[in-house]
């Protein structure tokens, strides 16, 4: 990789869930649950890294703080966890919230705070950061079929919170923006969130790097990053990224603005011991 490149990568790691090769989920729990998410991040050797699905302090992950995990697997320089809710997801009932929580925080290398049971998403970097946002997605309010590891039928689901993280950060060639999201599933609700993020950042410095899991696929994410201007996003890579044990759709996306084609490098979709879902890695010139 030369000195201009810099390794960006997106994965839905599935609150480390270990995934058989079938496809379905491991029936026990690995003596370390930590140790199956640090060796798939830090196989990744990504400069930047967007995860979903990160549990905080969750029983079926082992109560680990999932994100501060894959920092230190990662060699993070900086990081930020985002609260998408508060809740305990309970065997056989799902999320159990906690009403009594807001529904947003963020939590960094320096943060002390309660054990409190939660999920979200996180930004991991190499690099030095000028600036963190957050943000807020509502969730859809429709419940609808998802499919989930380890069904064989898809199940009626309803949304949850969501959230989105963006740094500025300091690349070889200058500044540039970084996002994590992860979307609805509800189809049209996350089209809305991903426009939502558009304008979140536009103030943001280009070139702008978005990444995450869409829950849609095909050229939805440039139509929709395009229907108004300024224009000019690009996807980074068209590579199947679900189910992991054999891919068929693109749900993982990176996008970018602010970069023409030749800025794209290597590409890689490799298979993790944990997740349903393939990370998707990227070489950019930055």
């Amino acid at each position: 990789m030369g000195e201009t490149r810099v390794r960006c990568a997106t994965f839905n790691v599935l609150h480390g869930q270990l995934i058989r090769p079938d496809g379905r989920p491991a029936a026990t729990r690995p003596e370390d649950p930590a140790e199956p998410l640090a060796e798939a991040v830090a196989s990744l050797d990504a400069d930047v890294l967007a995860l979903q699905e990160v549990d905080r302090f969750q029983e079926r992950s082992g109560r680990l703080d999932q994100a501060a995990v894959a920092a230190e697997a990662l060699g993070a320089r900086d990081w930020r966890y985002a609260t998408a809710l508060h809740s305990r997801f309970v065997p056989d009932r799902g999320w159990v919230t906690d009403p009594s929580q807001p529904a947003l925080r963020v939590h960094g290398p320096d943060a002390l705070e309660p054990e409190l049971p939660s999920q979200g998403v996180a930004l991991l970097t190499r690099l030095p950061v000028r600036e963190w946002r957050v943000l807020r997605l509502s969730p859809g309010p429709l419940a609808v079929p998802l499919r989930v590891a380890g069904r064989a039928a898809p199940v009626l689901a309803r949304d949850q919170p969501r959230a989105a993280l963006a740094a500025v950060l300091e690349g070889p060639q200058g500044p540039f923006t970084a996002v994590a999201v992860h979307l609805s599933f509800v189809p049209g609700w996350n089209i809305g969130q991903l426009r939502a993020v558009r304008r979140w950042i536009e103030e943001l410095p280009r070139p702008r790097v978005l990444m995450g899991d869409f829950n849609f696929f095909g050229a939805l994410p440039r139509l929709t990053l395009n229907a108004t201007a300024p224009r000019g996003w690009r996807s980074a890579a068209r590579q199947a990224t679900f189910p992991s044990h054999r891919p068929l759709v693109q749900l993982d996306h990176i996008m970018t603005a602010g970069l023409g084609a030749d800025a794209v490098g290597a590409v890689d979709v490799p298979r993790a011991e944990i997740s349903d879902h393939r990370p998707l890695v990227v070489d950019l010139s930055l």
